[in-house]
């Protein structure tokens, strides 16, 4: 696989000043939506068994949106979810199907500067960091993940991390790769720059650069917090990314929940929400797409408003 060259050099240094990495968007709902089918917690891991040709149709919608970097559908296909579940078995099917069907999308394109995103999610709910399981436990479960998912992906993306221990074992184990590396966290709505956990946001910026990530995010929140949360980015010496969710709010959802728990925002349709990412660009975000509700409409748009504004959407910087 060809590594995705994401250097630690700020926009502009080392990186063509303009250049923007536009991620896809939400893949969950948008695939229940396609399906016609009731969601189920373990829905997006299933689907990859059930009806794979949904998830490669929706990977080339968004390539077609302007994505240079989508990501394997493999969010709730984690050992304790499957487990919970009583499909633990299926994991390396699923992890095998969600490459298959990134692949195959980016075949179909016919795009050249394509590249697929790992996902190193929460190991058992999103949002709940109180319910993680322990650093040894945690370590051991996302060096699986690393394992099945190294051989598919560009670069691995742990993604929707709560606290600061959840971060820290998903850029250990993906780090250990030698791929490299992007870690995306999940603020709380209050604007106040902390986790969900309640932990500062600076702290767990501050290890991850440590240890040697290649860029650092926040997704799963609403746009407002992000925007309350780009000053800490910022000062990071790393490339800093963010993409939003599109929910009232996430309160509702409990572990073994689904997304019929949540309410989608009525003001936040493409226009809208490219409006706010394009913001986080001005500000210095160098990497952006979206998260939960956020569909190949609103990614058609970012990449025509990026664009418009002056900057190159690729896969990668450094370049």
């Amino acid at each position: 696989m060809e590594q995705v060259a994401v250097t630690g050099a700020p926009a502009g240094e080392g990186a063509r000043a303009g250049d923007v990495v536009l991620l896809d968007g939400g893949m969950g709902q948008e695939l229940v939506r396609r399906s016609g089918r009731e969601p189920t917690p373990l829905w997006s891991s299933q689907v990859m068994l059930d009806q794979p040709e949904l998830v490669r149709d929706l990977h080339l919608d968004f390539i077609r949106a302007g994505s240079r970097v989508i990501t394997l559908n493999t969010y709730t296909a984690t050992p304790q979810r499957l487990t919970l579940a009583g499909v633990g078995e299926t994991i390396g099917a699923v992890h095998a199907a969600a490459g298959k069907a990134a692949r195959d999308a980016i075949a179909l394109s016919g795009e050249t500067d394509i590249r697929v995103a790992g996902c190193l999610p929460p190991l058992v709910a999103t949002y709940r960091p109180d319910v993680a399981p322990d650093q040894e436990e945690s370590l051991a479960s996302y060096r699986t993940l690393v394992a099945l998912q190294a051989p598919l992906v560009d670069v691995l993306l742990c993604e929707a991390l709560s606290s600061h221990d959840e971060a820290q074992a998903a850029a250990t184990a993906a780090l250990e790769s030698g791929l490299p590396v992007w870690v995306s966290l999940t603020v709380k709505d209050d604007l106040n720059a902390t986790l969900r956990s309640g932990e500062p946001l600076a702290d767990t910026v501050a290890m991850l650069e440590a240890l040697g990530v290649d860029a650092i995010l926040i997704n799963c929140s609403a746009p407002e917090a992000i925007q309350g949360s780009l000053d800490t980015l910022l000062g990071s010496s790393l490339p800093a990314g963010a993409y939003a969710n599109g929910f009232t709010s996430i309160a509702a959802l409990k572990p073994g929940g689904t997304v019929k728990d949540l309410k989608v925002r009525e003001d936040l349709g493409p226009e809208q929400y490219a409006a706010h990412a394009l913001g986080w660009v001005q500000r210095g975000l160098r990497i952006v797409g979206g998260c939960c509700e956020v569909g190949p409409a609103h990614i058609a748009c970012l990449s025509e408003q990026l664009k418009a504004a002056g900057h190159r959407c690729v896969s990668r910087l450094g370049e």
